[in-house]
């Protein structure tokens, strides 16, 4: 290797290490990871990665398609492939959009049961991460990133 190439692998692992929006990117994604293992645990084997995409974007009164699509960035194929997996689990059901007859509403299934799995999974780990930091480092840490969500919303 050359002494520019290892100069430039040594500088961008430098910045890698210095940008929050990085530690940001990867915890985010090891959580995810993690959260999907503990929900394997407890039964739900079939949740992947591209499920959990949309989990935060399913209004609990339902949102359409294509509003789905929107909000993760991805077709309205991909986003119908996803939902009917998650309905075959049991996860989500489609109902049809009380104010458009012709449209229907992704919700998360009325039983709720696999919903209540997921967020006392992600409770449970937030309780092991909070004990890791402190409650206070903790609240403080959902309290910065709720002001930052609210912001990069905003600019999107």
């Amino acid at each position: 290797m050359s002494d520019k190439t290892e100069g430039t692998r040594v500088k961008l692992e430098a910045l890698k290490r210095a940008s929050v929006a990085q530690l940001l990117f990867k915890s985010a994604r090891l959580l995810n990871d993690y959260a999907i293992a503990q929900m394997v645990e407890l039964g739900y084997g079939g949740i992947r990665v591209t499920h959990t995409k949309l989990f935060p974007h399913i209004d609990l009164e339902g949102t359409r398609l294509s509003v789905l699509a929107e909000r993760v960035g991805v077709s309205k194929q991909a986003i119908g492939q996803w939902v009917s997996e998650l309905e075959d689990m049991g996860v989500v059901e489609r109902v049809p959009d009380p104010d458009d007859g012709r449209a229907k509403l992704v919700r998360f299934a009325r039983d709720g049961e696999s919903l209540i799995a997921g967020l006392e999974a992600l409770i449970s780990i937030e309780a092991e991460f909070a004990a890791l930091l402190g409650e206070e480092r903790w609240r403080e840490l959902g309290d910065t990133l709720a002001t930052l969500l609210v912001e990069i919303e905003r600019r999107s």
